[in-house]
């Protein structure tokens, strides 16, 4: 019975193994006769370790044939790094085939970084042209505006190479288009006419590419070609327009102030003439008790009252006669 057991036991460990050996011999014989040798045990390996054995296995047999060699085990390391293991190797064929140095681990990197290395290695051998700004955020010119006022819309064309060796950590497109809006910018700002700059477009790419705006980035600026530069508005007019206008309502507020301002001095005065005259009219109400007092004390006799009296209305008359459209 225990021989049975055994026996068992060993026929099913020989059937696993013919099953295996069958399962992967297409792929063994195949990197066999390619010349990129790998074992039937690590093609096991790989399987146990949820590896892809045809992928490693073709990308081992593309870079052999093309002269690179790459171990497996780093192959299935990048693949269980959740790499593209297919595309590095295209990529490193195409490297080697235009002579630009690009190692397995610096793929790798480049891959694992969330760049597309095949991408990168063919816009290093075939540069590529990026339109600036791009129309695809909704601005379709830079505008910028010269020291005459004149607003000038450009159109520009960036040229670029991709930079294997600062792919990794290098700033994105996205850099290089700002940086080129920023550079035309400060261009034309600094330029003393419209007309000048129109007489000369290249001035522009020349001072831009001065400027050294590919530093820190992936890529290798070759060209800035002014596409196209059209005559925009005429900011400087519209904005002295728009100054006299706040000019003139702030003139117009200080106008206004004063005039508010006399406004109310003036009922100031009348009211202070209002009271003088309830002063007046106070004073000459104490006037017949001074008199009765003085009629008393004996200080006025009745003959001097009748002669006050008299000049009073005489000086009343000469009045009359003197404002003959006044009337008492």
């Amino acid at each position: 019975m225990p021989y049975l057991i055994v026996l068992v036991v060993a026929g099913a460990f020989a059937l696993g193994f013919v099953l295996l050996f069958f399962r992967f011999f297409g792929l063994w014989f195949r990197a066999l006769l390619s010349g990129a040798y790998v074992g039937m045990g690590r093609l096991v390996g790989m399987w146990l370790r949820h590896v892809n054995p045809g992928i490693i296995v073709d990308s081992r047999i593309m870079l052999t044939k093309a002269g690179i060699d790459v171990a497996s085990d780093m192959l299935e390391t990048h693949f269980l790094a959740r790499g593209d293991v297919m595309k590095v190797s295209r990529a490193l064929v195409a490297a080697n085939k235009a002579n630009i140095p690009l190692p397995f681990q610096r793929a790798a990197a480049i891959d694992l970084a969330g760049r597309d290395v095949l991408e990168a290695v063919r816009t290093s051998v075939n540069p590529k042209v990026i339109d600036c700004p791009d129309s695809s955020k909704g601005k379709v010119t830079i505008d910028a505006v010269a020291k005459d006022g004149i607003q000038l819309c450009v159109k520009a064309r960036v040229t670029v190479r991709a930079n294997i060796e600062r792919l990794v950590g290098g700033a994105t497109e996205e850099t290089i288009i700002a940086r080129v809006g920023e550079g035309i910018v400060t261009t034309i700002g600094s330029s003393e006419s419209y007309k000048a700059v129109l007489e000369n477009p290249d001035t522009i790419s020349k001072r831009v590419l001065e400027k050294g705006l590919d530093a820190g980035t992936a890529f290798e600026i070759l060209s800035i070609d002014i596409a196209d530069i059209d005559v925009g508005e005429n900011v400087g007019a519209k904005l002295q327009a728009d100054q006299a206008e706040a000019d003139k309502r702030r003139f117009q507020a200080e106008a206004e102030k004063r005039r508010a301002a006399a406004q109310a001095r003036e009922q100031e005065m009348i009211a202070l003439v209002q009271e003088n005259r309830a002063k007046v009219v106070l004073a000459e109400a104490e006037i017949p008790l001074a008199i009765a007092d003085a009629f008393k004390n004996g200080h006025l006799g009745v003959m001097d009252y009748y002669r006050l009296r008299n000049i009073q209305a005489d000086t009343d008359m000469r009045s009359s006669i003197g404002n003959p459209g006044q009337t008492k």
